[in-house]
């Protein structure tokens, strides 16, 4: 099979082109979500793997052990996901699915890690600063790692941006020995 980003593509796109356009962005994010998470699981996946099951009693399983209720929109995705044997790429749909809503609403989730605690105040001033860089609404998520020394690691995406005491050690240490 084809590499999963690459098989999620057209359908989260879909997805999320039909959830944004019947203002469903948060019932069809929850549903993937939680079915992506569903998916991760090695019984789930053996169980959707088997040739015994007819891809409607897939649907209805998946459908069944997230608790989670669909509606015609909802069941057609998930009938052609199915029938073209793409059910277990619901995790990278909805990882991507997520993406795409993100870019739409001009959001960014930012993990901040740092060498200690980060009160509130801290928090608003780093959020401040980076929405007026990436000209973006900022939702922090922080992390604390002692090994940092001191400073902080933000990652946005695919952005990483490393201001610790121990990337500023490491930088200056390759320079000396190059």
């Amino acid at each position: 099979m084809a590499e999963l980003s690459t098989v999620a593509r057209p359908y989260a796109k879909a997805a999320f082109e039909y959830a944004r356009d019947h203002q469903a962005l948060d019932t069809w994010s929850e549903m993937l979500g939680t079915l992506g998470q569903i998916m991760a699981i090695r019984d789930v996946q053996a169980l959707i793997a088997s040739p015994k099951l007819t891809t409607e009693r897939k649907v209805a399983l998946l459908v069944e052990v997230a608790d989670i209720k669909v509606d015609d929109a909802s069941r057609r995705f998930l009938d052609e996901l199915a029938d073209q044997r793409r059910l277990p790429a619901l995790g990278a749909i909805a990882g991507q699915f997520e993406r795409l809503r993100a870019d739409h609403e001009q959001r960014v989730d930012v993990t901040v890690v740092s060498a200690f605690e980060l009160d509130d105040k801290q928090q608003q001033k780093l959020a401040g600063a980076l929405k007026k860089r990436l000209n973006r609404e900022i939702s922090i998520t922080t992390q604390v790692d002692p090994r940092l020394l001191g400073g902080v690691i933000l990652r946005a995406g695919d952005t990483v941006i490393d201001g610790s005491v121990r990337g500023r050690l490491n930088r200056l240490a390759e320079a000396l020995t190059a």
